[in-house]
Formats: C-alpha cells, structure tokens, sequence
C-alpha cells in the first residue's frame, strides 16, 4: 500500500491519541455547537500548524522561487484532471446528469489533448471545472450537519467530509498507479509541496487579519462547504443575522 497512506493513518492514530489526551482549553465565549470536539480541535490545529511552519511552509516556498509557474500549473492541473473521475462519479449520485456529461468531457479533453491533464485545454472550450466530492454526496442524501474536525495534515474538515475523503481514496491516483511506494512517494510530497505553495498568500493574509486563526479557519470552512453543497444558493439561516 502506498507509504504516504499509511503515514496518514498513523496521524489519524496520533489524532485519537490526541483526542484522548487533550487538554487545550476553550477560549471564553467561543464555545460552538458545530465544533463540539473544540478542544482536540484546537490541539490538533496547532500541531498542523508546528508542522506546516518548520517543515512544509519553508519547502514550498523554496520550491515556488526555483519552480516555474507553468511547471506548478501543469502540476495542479494534472492532479485536478484525475479528481475530474471522483467530481463525475458524484454528479451522477447526486442526480447531475447534464454536468456529469460536462465534466466526464472535461476529463476525456484534457487527458488526451490536454497532455493527460497538464494543460487544462477544456476550460477554453466552456467546459468549466464544478467542485463535487462524496462529502456533499452524504449532504445531499440527508446528513446535512456534522460535526467540525480538524485532520492530520490534512487540516479542516468535519466527521462527514472526513469519510467521504474515505471513499474518494479507490478512485485517486495513489490507489491506481503501478508506481512503486518510492516513487509514489515521491510523487505525493511533490502534491503537497506544489499545492501549498499555491496558498502562501492566503496563508499571510490569514495569519495577519484574523484575531482567532482557528476560529476565522473553522468558519470559513463550514461557510464555504455550505456553499458548495448547496450550488451556491444555501437556505437562510438565522444565526447569519446573529
């Protein structure tokens, strides 16, 4: 199985460790009741955040001042065209049937004349890239609610979205290619590396305008996967105008 896999299952395991063994307090009045797991939350949000700070943090912004931007947009562009399967695979359980015909189009262009993915030629046809994932699957199909959770590495999710990560994982490249572990690898810091070397802004403006980084994070999250699962147009809640 592919080593990088196993290194995420190993957090999962320090996470429950974690979970059993925190002891981060609660900031006074940010008590949530869409955040009831706060406190390991909070621990394991700042464990990412030691580990993105010495290690990831620095690697990306090595490799983004010796990489071309051509070269790190063919990178993202590959990934995001083998994700194009799991976003038409979901179309079609969420009853889609017109977008998954566009997005298994988009998938068919751009492995093909797109160079399997490294140039995203089916955006310039109007065939545009729609974000779906088994997360707003389970949404769709009821399980509107879940409770926030922050993953290993990974960082922000909820118990839901964490499972549908769960079910997205037979169809990614990882779990298809005959690569070696080595080069899998490989092959998967240089995913990671590559993307968050596409959130170094984000991350700066995140750390210098937010009071509370974990509650601006956790809010935005859940604001943004709210968006998503209801194509942009999420029913009015009242604690909106709280």
């Amino acid at each position: 199985m592919f080593s990088t896999y196993r290194y995420v299952v190993y957090g999962l395991c320090c996470g429950l460790l974690l979970l059993l063994t925190s002891c981060a307090s609660i900031p006074a009045g940010q008590e949530d009741p869409k955040d009831p797991l706060q406190s390991y939350n909070r621990s394991m949000y700042k464990f990412n955040e030691g580990l993105d700070s010495y290690v990831i943090k620095p690697v990306a912004q090595g490799y983004k001042t010796v990489t071309p931007g051509f070269f790190r947009d063919g990178i993202s562009n590959f990934f995001s065209n083998i994700g194009d399967i799991t976003v038409f695979l979901n179309d079609l359980l969420q009853g889609k049937i017109t977008q998954g015909g566009q997005d298994a189009g988009r998938f068919v262009v751009n492995t093909t004349v797109g160079l399997l993915g490294f140039i995203d030629v089916a955006k310039h046809i109007g065939l545009e890239k729609h974000n779906e994932d088994f997360g707003q699957t389970l949404a769709v199909w009821g399980w509107d609610e879940s409770p926030y959770l922050v993953l290993p590495i990974l960082g922000p999710s909820t118990i839901r979205d964490g499972l549908g990560l769960a079910a997205a994982y037979p169809f990614s490249f990882y779990a298809n290619s005959h690569a070696n572990n080595t080069h899998l690898t490989e092959i998967g810091a240089l995913e990671v590396v590559n993307t968050r070397a596409g959130l170094l802004a984000a991350t700066n403006v995140l750390q210098t305008a937010a009071l509370d980084p974990y509650t601006f994070m956790r809010d935005a999250y859940l604001q943004r996967r709210k968006n998503l699962i209801y194509d942009g147009h999420p029913p009015h809640n009242k604690e909106d105008d709280e």
